[in-house]
């Protein structure tokens, strides 16, 4: 593998002089004056965002341009983030950085030595501006990789404000209140949900959940690491409680086989869309997006959210996912990617998207009233707010091929959960099998 690194043109002195370093070897800070010593250069980045998502970070690229004079330049990975920069690298062209979903993605890259670990000055931002645990996910054998940017709050169920009314449901507080409401407004005329089972990450996403509250966040951790199996009985008693609301006609708009017809945005217009199915949808904050940019509701009187809620008497579950970014050895301008990255680490970089919305910021720094509107301020307040109890995406953390691959692996095997939940007992040894040979233990 190529270890070559081309020397910035305008060498450490200018970084210093344009973001405040201390020393070189990368320890640059977007904290001193606007001097423009990166102008010149381009910064490389590679994300999986398109779209909206894109044109946001562009802004807070943008941002970043105008503060030090670096030129950016934004390439799409498309969904398998870890095939792109492995064949970037191998050509000799890989990107300064690289905005990553997922946990294990990060491990994976650090393990194959191409990642660059954080310089001082980023590490001081992160330990200053975030919890604990987002450090930890950023993070392998010690040493701190991957700066969480973007956050998403993957604990909250949406809901048609109307359907609810009309059915005269009220924001559950626990789980089974969950399931009656979704009952009470199927018999309104409407199923309780929507569920996405063509993706199948989105159920990964409800047995998470579930699984968090239920069993609690040790064996949570633990099932996350492949140190506890898929057999324990705490997954199958998870599995189960997923089954009920999979089995029951009165809650899956469409039931069992409509839900595995059913991707995603699909699932958002079931609940928004100009002919409702259902009154509900369970997915992450970034539902509001879909139900705005698509449909034109708004935000807090067409479309609201209550926390997903808590499970058999245990604590209200708060599962997220987020986009790390981490600095490859072999870019052309590391250095100045990692001034990126301490840019990205300040509050002033988080409000910039936060602004424009359709973002979460795990900074918490950031003053809520830089997010456009209550309920995208609320989420992000349930985010920070909870601190080091926040638990990342499970299927985020785990290798691809049994969390993160179509077709295959835990996606795989809970849409057959889905199609028929009759048995959570031989899921669980599914999902153990698998799991064991993804982990290779």
């Amino acid at each position: 593998m190529m270890r070559r690194r081309t020397t910035l043109l305008t060498g450490c002195t200018a970084l210093v002089l344009a973001l405040g370093a201390t020393a070189c070897g990368g320890d640059t800070s977007t904290s001193g004056g606007d001097d423009k010593a990166l102008s010149g250069q381009t910064v490389s980045v590679a994300g999986v965002w398109s779209g909206s998502e894109q044109e946001n970070f562009q802004k807070v690229l943008d941002a970043f341009s105008e503060k030090t004079g670096a030129k950016t330049q934004f390439v799409s990975t498309g969904d398998n983030v870890s095939t792109f920069v492995g064949s970037k690298i191998e050509g000799g062209n890989a990107p300064d950085v690289v905005m990553v979903p997922q946990v294990g993605v990060v491990q994976q890259f650090a393990e194959e030595g191409w990642l660059k670990p954080l310089s001082t000055t980023a590490q001081q931002s992160v330990g200053a501006n975030y919890s604990d645990a987002w450090k930890t996910y950023g993070s392998v054998d010690g040493t701190l990789y991957g700066l969480y940017f973007k956050a998403a709050h993957k604990s909250t169920v949406w809901y048609s404000p109307d359907a609810l009314a009309q059915a005269g449901v009220e924001a559950p507080a626990t789980y089974d209140e969950m399931l009656q409401a979704g009952r009470t407004v199927s018999d309104s005329g409407l199923a309780g949900f929507s569920v996405a089972g063509q993706d199948g990450w989105t159920l990964t996403d409800w047995f998470e959940n579930i699984y968090l509250s239920q069993a609690g966040p040790e064996k949570y951790d633990a099932l996350a690491a492949h140190e506890l199996k898929w057999t324990d009985p705490t997954v199958v008693e998870a599995l189960t409680t997923l089954g009920e609301l999979f089995e029951d006609e009165q809650l899956v708009a469409g039931g069992q086989k409509g839900a595995l017809n059913t991707d995603f945005p699909g699932s958002v217009e079931k609940v928004f869309g100009p002919e409702p199915e259902a009154g509900m949808v369970y997915e992450g904050d970034f539902v509001a997006g879909v139900a705005q940019d698509q449909f034109g509701k708004t935000i807090g009187e067409d479309a609201n959210f209550f926390p997903f809620p808590a499970v058999d008497g245990g604590t209200a579950p708060v599962v997220s996912g987020g986009d790390a970014a981490v600095v490859l050895k072999d870019g052309k301008n590391a250095d100045a990617g990692m001034a990126l990255l301490e840019y990205l680490a300040t509050p002033e970089a988080a409000a910039v998207w936060a602004g424009a919305g359709g973002f979460l910021s795990p900074n918490k720094q950031l003053d809520l009233a830089a997010y456009a509107d209550d309920v995208t301020r609320a989420t992000a307040e349930s985010l920070v707010g909870a601190g080091d109890s926040v638990r990342f995406d499970m299927s985020d953390q785990a290798p691809a091929a049994f969390g993160g691959t179509k077709g295959a692996g835990e996606w795989k095997i809970l849409q057959d959960f889905l199609r028929d939940p009759s048995d959570p007992k031989a899921t669980a040894a599914e999902l153990e099998d698998a799991a064991a040979k993804a982990y290779g233990n």
